[in-house]
């Protein structure tokens, strides 16, 4: 059913009222589906549920929709993002009816009085309209997936077969295919959705990693911080249960890569990876690739952390800088120790502003990666210094609540 005009001004005419109330609104739709369907919470990481992150993301995305109900198409890019991520999460098609009736019912009881049958029926379109463009988009990625040699759908057992220290708080997963096959290739920078069994919980719980190797056919590596999350709060259990719990040997269940904060494998223009912390881990994957491939691109790589104890990757980056003739490194620390004074070391947070020409390259193009607050200061840092906004990449860890223009 195409929406009617009607219908399009009925829905613009609750924009204010997302933008007052949008969070209780999801906030109450949350909580309406996983009463109703406590299935779902081993498909919803309940640690974004109690932080509030997920809410707020829903909340922002359901206004953006209302915001451009007469041209949906100009949120493709976002739309994308979500699709990738619902296919690492093996979300279909019937879930949606799901998700509608239960969005449908809270609308309706958040707005009480103000809710009407005619604004309800609206909704009902939009949303349907919504996720047919959803189901129709994953549909493809999905046989995207299973197209690739190696490639699958839903959940595969995996063994982890390496299990190495990388620094106090990150540790790299080496994982085989269980069933002895093949793993597709990936592009580097995309991320593998882990599912592992909490008994504390009786429920499984996803949790999105990237990808840290470049890509070779054989096994993945995924990097994982270890997070300060208490029981029984749900956030870093993942983390921590990796850390503490799962040894070499062991068997997880891997949903298939994904993700569309990618590196642009067609180009031979300079490239500037921009990481805060555990960011550094599809950066990494970049990096290895290009080196992978013996491409002569030029690399400058800066990187921002506490110190060097937090530091991950050292002695890999080292080494991966003696095979590239142009990869220059640029590593700040909050503090720093005598050692560490020489050349390409610097104290305090990422300041590209320091770099200047050293960072900012000519039809480079730059991939930012770290906690929300360092994406945009580095967004807003490179606009400053000339950067055109189209030439810069970023993924944001857990739910997208940032939007940067």
């Amino acid at each position: 059913m195409m929406i009617s005009t009607e219908q399009i001004e009925l829905i613009k005419g609750t924009v204010p009222v997302l933008r007052e109330h949008g969070v209780a609104l999801t906030t109450h739709f949350y909580s309406r589906m996983l009463s109703h369907n406590p299935e779902l919470k081993n498909v919803f990481n309940l640690g974004n549920q109690g932080s509030g992150k997920q809410q707020l993301s829903l909340a922002m995305a359901v206004l953006a929709y209302a915001e451009r109900i007469e041209d949906p198409s100009v949120l493709v890019s976002a739309v994308t993002k979500i699709g990738h991520k619902h296919v690492s999460l093996d979300i279909r098609p019937e879930h949606y009816a799901i998700v509608g009736k239960h969005l449908l019912a809270s609308i309706s009881e958040v707005l009480g009085d103000d809710s009407f049958p005619e604004l309800i029926e609206a909704w009902a379109v939009a949303y349907q309209q919504l996720a047919d463009l959803m189901a129709g988009l994953e549909k493809n990625l999905y046989s995207d997936a299973v197209a690739k040699e190696g490639g699958w759908t839903g959940w595969r057992p995996f063994i982890v077969k390496q299990k190495v220290q990388e620094s106090v708080e990150i540790a790299s997963f080496y994982l085989y295919p269980a069933d002895g096959g093949k793993v597709a290739d990936f592009l580097p920078g995309q991320y593998l959705s882990v599912r592992l069994l909490l008994p504390e919980l009786n429920l499984f719980q996803p949790r999105q990693y990237s990808l840290s190797s470049a890509p070779n056919g054989t096994y993945y590596r995924i990097s994982v911080k270890k997070e300060a999350g208490k029981d029984p709060h749900p956030s870093g259990m993942i983390s921590n249960k990796l850390h503490d719990a799962v040894q070499e040997g062991d068997v997880i269940e891997v949903a298939c890569p994904a993700g569309d904060f990618t590196l642009d494998t067609g180009k031979e223009t300079p490239v500037v990876l921009i990481s805060g912390g555990v960011g550094v881990t599809p950066l990494l994957s970049m990096l290895e690739y290009l080196i992978d491939t013996g491409s002569n691109r030029e690399v400058v790589w800066v990187h921002g952390c506490r110190n060097r104890n937090v530091h991950a990757f050292q002695e890999p980056l080292t080494s991966l800088g003696a095979k590239h003739g142009k990869l220059q490194k640029h590593i700040f620390y909050d503090s720093l120790d005598e050692q560490m004074q020489v050349e390409g070391y610097y104290e305090g947070i990422v300041d590209l502003s320091r770099l200047k020409e050293q960072a900012v390259l000519q039809d480079a193009d730059y991939y930012l990666c770290g906690p929300a607050p360092f994406i945009k200061k580095q967004f807003e840092d490179l606009i400053a210094m000339g950067v055109s906004k189209e030439a810069i990449h970023y993924e944001e860890f857990g739910p997208a609540n940032l939007i940067l223009s």
